[in-house]
Protein backbone atom coordinates (compact mmCIF):
# COMPACT_ATOMS: atom_id res chain seq x y z
CA UNK A 1 0.00 0.00 0.00
CA UNK A 2 1.22 3.03 -1.12
CA UNK A 3 1.52 6.56 0.93
CA UNK A 4 -2.08 8.26 -1.09
CA UNK A 5 -3.61 4.84 -0.76
CA UNK A 6 -2.83 4.70 2.66
CA UNK A 7 -3.55 8.51 3.67
CA UNK A 8 -7.06 8.12 2.09
CA UNK A 9 -8.64 4.62 3.51
CA UNK A 10 -6.79 5.91 7.01
CA UNK A 11 -8.88 8.91 7.23
CA UNK A 12 -11.72 7.82 5.47
CA UNK A 13 -11.42 5.07 8.40
CA UNK A 14 -11.06 7.65 11.20
CA UNK A 15 -13.64 9.82 10.41
CA UNK A 16 -15.66 9.78 6.96
CA UNK A 17 -16.71 13.74 6.98
CA UNK A 18 -13.64 14.80 8.19
CA UNK A 19 -12.12 16.49 5.09
CA UNK A 20 -16.03 17.30 4.29
CA UNK A 21 -16.10 19.03 7.21
CA UNK A 22 -13.14 21.04 6.65
CA UNK A 23 -14.41 22.44 2.90
CA UNK A 24 -17.77 23.22 4.33
CA UNK A 25 -15.89 25.32 7.25
CA UNK A 26 -13.74 27.29 4.14
CA UNK A 27 -16.87 27.63 2.24
CA UNK A 28 -18.62 29.13 5.48
CA UNK A 29 -15.79 31.50 5.23
CA UNK A 30 -15.44 33.01 1.43
CA UNK A 31 -19.29 32.80 1.18
CA UNK A 32 -19.55 34.85 4.63
CA UNK A 33 -16.58 37.34 4.17
CA UNK A 34 -16.53 37.31 0.27
CA UNK A 35 -20.09 36.70 -1.21
CA UNK A 36 -22.66 39.99 -1.94
CA UNK A 37 -25.05 41.28 -3.92
CA UNK A 38 -24.00 42.69 -7.20
CA UNK A 39 -24.50 46.75 -7.13
CA UNK A 40 -27.67 45.91 -4.62
CA UNK A 41 -29.82 43.49 -7.92
CA UNK A 42 -31.83 41.89 -6.21
CA UNK A 43 -31.12 37.66 -7.49
CA UNK A 44 -27.61 38.63 -8.07
CA UNK A 45 -24.54 37.25 -5.88
CA UNK A 46 -20.29 38.30 -6.78
CA UNK A 47 -17.07 37.23 -5.33
CA UNK A 48 -15.56 40.85 -3.62
CA UNK A 49 -11.77 40.77 -4.67
CA UNK A 50 -10.46 41.92 -1.37
CA UNK A 51 -11.25 41.23 2.38
CA UNK A 52 -11.63 43.61 4.38
CA UNK A 53 -12.52 45.50 1.20
CA UNK A 54 -11.56 48.66 0.00
CA UNK A 55 -14.65 50.98 -1.23
CA UNK A 56 -13.35 50.05 -5.18
CA UNK A 57 -13.52 46.53 -4.07
CA UNK A 58 -16.93 46.52 -2.48
CA UNK A 59 -18.40 48.07 -5.55
CA UNK A 60 -17.26 45.89 -7.65
CA UNK A 61 -15.93 47.93 -9.70
CA UNK A 62 -12.82 45.44 -10.18
CA UNK A 63 -14.66 42.05 -10.50
CA UNK A 64 -11.99 39.42 -11.73
CA UNK A 65 -13.87 37.18 -14.54
CA UNK A 66 -11.69 33.69 -13.85
CA UNK A 67 -11.72 34.29 -10.04
CA UNK A 68 -15.64 34.13 -10.52
CA UNK A 69 -15.65 31.30 -12.55
CA UNK A 70 -13.93 29.50 -9.74
CA UNK A 71 -15.99 30.14 -7.02
CA UNK A 72 -18.34 28.68 -9.14
CA UNK A 73 -16.87 25.80 -9.41
CA UNK A 74 -15.96 25.37 -5.76
CA UNK A 75 -20.11 26.17 -5.48
CA UNK A 76 -20.68 23.17 -7.52
CA UNK A 77 -18.20 20.80 -5.66
CA UNK A 78 -19.72 21.87 -2.05
CA UNK A 79 -23.31 20.88 -4.05
CA UNK A 80 -21.76 17.39 -4.95
CA UNK A 81 -20.76 16.86 -1.66
CA UNK A 82 -23.39 18.15 0.58
CA UNK A 83 -26.49 18.95 -1.80
CA UNK A 84 -28.75 22.43 0.04
CA UNK A 85 -31.57 24.12 -1.74
CA UNK A 86 -29.76 27.69 -0.22
CA UNK A 87 -26.11 26.62 -2.20
CA UNK A 88 -27.94 26.06 -5.36
CA UNK A 89 -29.83 29.52 -4.87
CA UNK A 90 -26.51 30.68 -4.75
CA UNK A 91 -25.12 29.34 -7.77
CA UNK A 92 -28.41 30.66 -9.73
CA UNK A 93 -27.44 34.13 -7.92
CA UNK A 94 -23.80 33.72 -8.52
CA UNK A 95 -24.14 33.02 -12.45
CA UNK A 96 -26.53 36.06 -12.82
CA UNK A 97 -24.16 38.06 -11.34
CA UNK A 98 -21.32 37.33 -13.68
CA UNK A 99 -23.93 37.75 -17.13
CA UNK A 100 -24.76 41.00 -15.73
CA UNK A 101 -21.70 42.50 -14.22
CA UNK A 102 -20.03 41.07 -17.68
CA UNK A 103 -22.62 43.49 -19.61
CA UNK A 104 -25.13 40.56 -19.93
CA UNK A 105 -22.52 38.87 -22.12
CA UNK A 106 -20.96 36.02 -21.56
CA UNK A 107 -17.65 36.05 -23.29
CA UNK A 108 -15.10 38.81 -23.07
CA UNK A 109 -11.87 39.14 -25.02
CA UNK A 110 -9.38 36.34 -23.12
CA UNK A 111 -9.43 32.88 -23.92
CA UNK A 112 -8.20 31.71 -20.78
CA UNK A 113 -11.38 33.87 -19.00
CA UNK A 114 -13.52 32.05 -21.18
CA UNK A 115 -12.62 28.13 -20.92
CA UNK A 116 -12.87 28.77 -17.07
CA UNK A 117 -16.19 30.52 -17.47
CA UNK A 118 -16.88 27.15 -19.48
CA UNK A 119 -15.65 24.49 -17.42
CA UNK A 120 -17.66 25.70 -14.12
CA UNK A 121 -21.03 26.19 -16.06
CA UNK A 122 -20.92 22.54 -18.13
CA UNK A 123 -20.58 21.39 -14.64
CA UNK A 124 -23.48 23.67 -13.39
CA UNK A 125 -25.39 22.09 -16.13
CA UNK A 126 -24.39 18.30 -15.52
CA UNK A 127 -24.26 18.56 -11.92
CA UNK A 128 -27.20 20.80 -10.52
CA UNK A 129 -29.02 20.85 -14.33
CA UNK A 130 -28.59 25.14 -14.42
CA UNK A 131 -29.97 25.95 -17.93
CA UNK A 132 -26.04 26.93 -19.40
CA UNK A 133 -26.94 26.24 -22.97
CA UNK A 134 -26.88 29.82 -24.56
CA UNK A 135 -23.49 30.64 -22.35
CA UNK A 136 -21.93 27.22 -23.45
CA UNK A 137 -22.77 27.66 -26.98
CA UNK A 138 -21.15 31.10 -27.04
CA UNK A 139 -18.29 30.41 -25.00
CA UNK A 140 -17.51 27.12 -27.33
CA UNK A 141 -17.55 28.79 -30.41
CA UNK A 142 -15.46 31.74 -29.51
CA UNK A 143 -12.48 29.04 -28.28
CA UNK A 144 -13.09 27.02 -31.96
CA UNK A 145 -12.42 30.27 -33.28
CA UNK A 146 -9.27 30.91 -31.78
CA UNK A 147 -7.20 28.37 -33.08
CA UNK A 148 -4.61 29.32 -35.64
CA UNK A 149 -1.28 27.74 -37.18
CA UNK A 150 0.55 30.61 -35.53
CA UNK A 151 3.57 29.04 -33.42
CA UNK A 152 2.35 25.58 -34.39
CA UNK A 153 -0.82 25.67 -33.40
CA UNK A 154 -3.18 26.58 -30.36
CA UNK A 155 -5.77 29.02 -29.30
CA UNK A 156 -4.57 32.73 -28.42
CA UNK A 157 -4.30 34.42 -24.74
CA UNK A 158 -6.87 36.77 -25.84
CA UNK A 159 -7.59 38.42 -29.02
CA UNK A 160 -5.18 40.65 -30.97
CA UNK A 161 -2.30 39.50 -28.86
CA UNK A 162 0.75 37.07 -30.34
CA UNK A 163 1.06 35.15 -26.82
CA UNK A 164 -0.21 31.50 -27.46
CA UNK A 165 -0.21 29.68 -23.73
CA UNK A 166 -1.31 26.93 -21.43
CA UNK A 167 -3.56 28.93 -19.32
CA UNK A 168 -5.56 29.28 -22.14
CA UNK A 169 -5.15 25.97 -23.97
CA UNK A 170 -5.18 23.74 -20.92
CA UNK A 171 -8.89 24.76 -19.97
CA UNK A 172 -10.59 24.89 -23.24
CA UNK A 173 -9.00 21.30 -24.05
CA UNK A 174 -10.77 20.35 -20.58
CA UNK A 175 -13.65 21.73 -21.46
CA UNK A 176 -13.96 20.98 -25.26
CA UNK A 177 -13.24 17.11 -24.54
CA UNK A 178 -16.25 17.07 -21.87
CA UNK A 179 -18.58 19.13 -23.79
CA UNK A 180 -17.59 17.12 -27.24
CA UNK A 181 -20.60 18.04 -29.57
CA UNK A 182 -18.91 16.27 -32.21
CA UNK A 183 -15.94 14.23 -33.11
CA UNK A 184 -14.72 17.65 -34.00
CA UNK A 185 -14.63 18.88 -30.60
CA UNK A 186 -12.81 16.13 -29.08
CA UNK A 187 -10.16 16.06 -31.51
CA UNK A 188 -9.61 20.04 -30.87
CA UNK A 189 -9.15 19.06 -27.53
CA UNK A 190 -6.32 16.04 -28.74
CA UNK A 191 -4.50 19.20 -31.02
CA UNK A 192 -4.30 21.60 -27.99
CA UNK A 193 -2.83 19.00 -25.92
CA UNK A 194 -0.43 17.82 -28.26
CA UNK A 195 0.46 21.68 -28.94
CA UNK A 196 1.02 21.77 -25.55
CA UNK A 197 3.15 18.86 -24.83
CA UNK A 198 5.21 19.54 -28.21
CA UNK A 199 5.96 23.05 -27.53
CA UNK A 200 5.97 23.69 -24.89
CA UNK A 201 6.69 21.07 -21.86
CA UNK A 202 10.26 21.04 -20.51
CA UNK A 203 12.40 18.03 -21.88
CA UNK A 204 14.61 18.00 -18.87
CA UNK A 205 11.49 18.06 -16.22
CA UNK A 206 8.68 16.79 -18.02
CA UNK A 207 6.90 20.12 -16.40
CA UNK A 208 5.00 22.99 -18.86
CA UNK A 209 6.68 26.20 -19.89
CA UNK A 210 3.90 29.00 -19.90
CA UNK A 211 3.60 29.90 -23.36
CA UNK A 212 5.09 31.26 -26.56
CA UNK A 213 5.07 34.42 -28.26
CA UNK A 214 4.72 34.35 -31.88
CA UNK A 215 6.16 36.39 -35.17
CA UNK A 216 4.45 38.33 -37.48
CA UNK A 217 5.26 35.34 -40.07
CA UNK A 218 3.80 33.07 -37.87
CA UNK A 219 6.75 31.66 -37.01
CA UNK A 220 7.81 31.19 -32.54
CA UNK A 221 9.39 34.84 -31.48
CA UNK A 222 10.57 33.20 -28.01
CA UNK A 223 9.40 30.76 -24.98
CA UNK A 224 7.72 32.43 -22.07
CA UNK A 225 9.73 29.98 -19.73
CA UNK A 226 7.99 30.51 -16.82
CA UNK A 227 6.69 27.53 -14.77
CA UNK A 228 3.17 27.79 -12.98
CA UNK A 229 1.20 25.47 -11.00
CA UNK A 230 -1.73 25.59 -12.16
CA UNK A 231 -0.63 25.19 -15.55
CA UNK A 232 0.54 21.66 -14.48
CA UNK A 233 -2.77 21.15 -13.34
CA UNK A 234 -5.00 21.94 -16.55
CA UNK A 235 -2.51 20.12 -18.88
CA UNK A 236 -3.01 16.70 -16.30
CA UNK A 237 -7.08 17.63 -16.67
CA UNK A 238 -7.13 17.05 -20.37
CA UNK A 239 -4.90 14.66 -20.60
CA UNK A 240 -7.05 12.66 -17.79
CA UNK A 241 -10.46 13.74 -19.75
CA UNK A 242 -8.82 12.40 -22.83
CA UNK A 243 -7.90 8.61 -21.79
CA UNK A 244 -11.31 8.32 -21.42
CA UNK A 245 -12.11 5.49 -24.05
CA UNK A 246 -8.86 6.08 -25.64
CA UNK A 247 -6.98 2.27 -26.55
CA UNK A 248 -3.70 3.85 -26.88
CA UNK A 249 -2.55 4.92 -23.46
CA UNK A 250 -0.93 7.83 -24.39
CA UNK A 251 -2.83 9.91 -22.23
CA UNK A 252 -2.70 8.17 -19.23
CA UNK A 253 1.39 8.28 -19.99
CA UNK A 254 0.92 11.93 -20.15
CA UNK A 255 -0.80 12.26 -16.93
CA UNK A 256 1.55 10.09 -14.98
CA UNK A 257 4.72 11.81 -16.45
CA UNK A 258 3.11 15.57 -15.16
CA UNK A 259 2.27 13.57 -11.99
CA UNK A 260 6.03 12.39 -11.17
CA UNK A 261 7.34 15.98 -12.24
CA UNK A 262 5.15 17.90 -10.18
CA UNK A 263 5.88 15.51 -6.91
CA UNK A 264 9.50 15.90 -7.99
CA UNK A 265 10.21 19.14 -9.33
CA UNK A 266 7.87 21.48 -7.98
CA UNK A 267 6.43 20.35 -4.49
CA UNK A 268 8.25 20.42 -1.69
CA UNK A 269 7.99 17.31 0.33
CA UNK A 270 4.54 17.07 -1.06
CA UNK A 271 3.42 20.32 -0.36
CA UNK A 272 2.61 22.34 -3.31
CA UNK A 273 3.71 25.67 -3.36
CA UNK A 274 1.87 29.10 -3.83
CA UNK A 275 2.49 32.07 -5.82
CA UNK A 276 1.49 35.14 -3.85
CA UNK A 277 -2.03 36.32 -4.41
CA UNK A 278 -3.76 38.30 -7.25
CA UNK A 279 -4.35 35.95 -9.75
CA UNK A 280 -1.39 33.48 -8.43
CA UNK A 281 -3.72 33.28 -5.39
CA UNK A 282 -5.75 30.45 -7.58
CA UNK A 283 -2.65 28.66 -8.90
CA UNK A 284 -2.25 25.65 -6.07
CA UNK A 285 -5.71 24.84 -5.91
CA UNK A 286 -6.27 24.57 -9.23
CA UNK A 287 -3.80 21.67 -9.54
CA UNK A 288 -4.93 20.43 -6.47
CA UNK A 289 -8.54 20.07 -7.99
CA UNK A 290 -7.03 18.18 -11.31
CA UNK A 291 -4.43 15.95 -9.43
CA UNK A 292 -7.61 15.01 -7.14
CA UNK A 293 -9.25 14.17 -10.55
CA UNK A 294 -6.38 12.39 -12.15
CA UNK A 295 -6.53 10.18 -8.85
CA UNK A 296 -9.89 9.74 -9.02
CA UNK A 297 -10.55 9.02 -12.73
CA UNK A 298 -6.59 7.37 -13.52
CA UNK A 299 -5.70 5.54 -10.04
CA UNK A 300 -3.15 3.39 -12.23
CA UNK A 301 -1.86 6.32 -13.17
CA UNK A 302 -0.04 7.77 -9.88
CA UNK A 303 -2.97 8.26 -8.57
CA UNK A 304 -1.75 7.26 -5.40
CA UNK A 305 1.08 9.77 -5.68
CA UNK A 306 -1.33 12.43 -6.77
CA UNK A 307 -3.59 11.90 -3.82
CA UNK A 308 -0.53 12.22 -1.64
CA UNK A 309 0.29 15.62 -2.45
CA UNK A 310 -3.46 16.99 -2.57
CA UNK A 311 -3.88 15.57 1.15
CA UNK A 312 -0.25 16.91 2.46
CA UNK A 313 -0.78 20.32 0.89
CA UNK A 314 -4.28 19.97 2.75
CA UNK A 315 -3.47 18.99 5.89
CA UNK A 316 -0.57 22.19 5.47
CA UNK A 317 -3.05 24.72 4.90
CA UNK A 318 -5.60 23.19 7.62
CA UNK A 319 -2.89 23.53 10.09
CA UNK A 320 -1.48 27.11 8.92
CA UNK A 321 -5.34 28.98 8.85
CA UNK A 322 -5.25 31.94 10.51
CA UNK A 323 -8.60 32.56 12.88
CA UNK A 324 -11.02 35.16 10.80
CA UNK A 325 -14.80 35.76 11.02
CA UNK A 326 -17.05 33.04 9.75
CA UNK A 327 -14.57 30.72 9.10
CA UNK A 328 -10.44 29.67 8.36
CA UNK A 329 -8.73 32.31 6.43
CA UNK A 330 -5.88 30.49 4.38
CA UNK A 331 -2.71 31.86 3.16
CA UNK A 332 -0.96 32.05 -0.05
CA UNK A 333 1.56 29.28 0.65
CA UNK A 334 -0.02 26.22 2.46
CA UNK A 335 3.02 25.62 4.48
CA UNK A 336 3.41 29.13 6.27
CA UNK A 337 1.17 30.19 8.65
CA UNK A 338 -1.62 32.81 7.60
CA UNK A 339 -2.41 36.69 9.16
CA UNK A 340 -5.29 37.56 9.34
CA UNK A 341 -5.31 41.62 7.33
CA UNK A 342 -5.82 44.52 9.81
CA UNK A 343 -7.79 46.14 6.92
CA UNK A 344 -8.24 47.32 3.77
CA UNK A 345 -4.87 48.97 3.36
CA UNK A 346 -3.17 45.53 4.40
CA UNK A 347 -1.28 44.20 1.86
CA UNK A 348 -1.19 40.94 2.69
CA UNK A 349 -2.24 37.99 0.20
CA UNK A 350 -4.36 36.64 2.49
CA UNK A 351 -6.95 39.47 1.70
CA UNK A 352 -7.17 38.27 -1.38
CA UNK A 353 -10.49 36.29 -2.83
CA UNK A 354 -7.77 34.29 -4.93
CA UNK A 355 -6.00 33.01 -1.73
CA UNK A 356 -9.43 31.70 -0.05
CA UNK A 357 -10.64 30.32 -2.61
CA UNK A 358 -7.52 28.36 -3.77
CA UNK A 359 -7.54 26.98 0.39
CA UNK A 360 -11.18 26.07 -0.55
CA UNK A 361 -10.53 24.01 -3.58
CA UNK A 362 -7.55 22.28 -1.94
CA UNK A 363 -10.18 21.23 1.04
CA UNK A 364 -12.78 20.44 -1.16
CA UNK A 365 -10.13 18.10 -3.62
CA UNK A 366 -9.34 16.53 -0.41
CA UNK A 367 -12.66 15.88 0.59
CA UNK A 368 -13.43 14.34 -3.09
CA UNK A 369 -10.92 12.12 -2.13
CA UNK A 370 -12.10 10.67 0.85
CA UNK A 371 -15.66 10.37 -0.34
CA UNK A 372 -14.11 8.55 -2.95
CA UNK A 373 -12.27 6.61 -0.35
CA UNK A 374 -15.21 6.24 1.69
CA UNK A 375 -17.21 4.60 -1.13
CA UNK A 376 -14.78 1.89 -2.19
CA UNK A 377 -13.76 0.98 1.13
Amino acid sequence: MTRGTEYAEGAAEQSPQLWAARAAFAEQGVLARHLRRLWAIPGTRLGVATWPASVRHRLLVNWNYWWQANVLDCLIDAQVRAPSANRLSTIHKHVRGIRLRNFRQWTNEYYDDIAWLGLALLRASDEVGLDAEDALDAITVRLREGWTDHGGGGIWWRRGDNLKNVPANGPAAILLARFAQDRADRQRARSMTDWMDGYLRDRETGLLFDGLRTSPDGGVAGLVDIVYTYNQGTFLGACVELAADDRSGVWAERAERTIHAVAHHLAVDGVLPGRRGGDGGLFAGILARYLALSAIRLPEASGDLASWLVFTTADEAWRNRAVAPSGPLFGDEAGIPAITPRGPRDGRAERDLSVQVSGWMIMEAAAALEGHASMRA
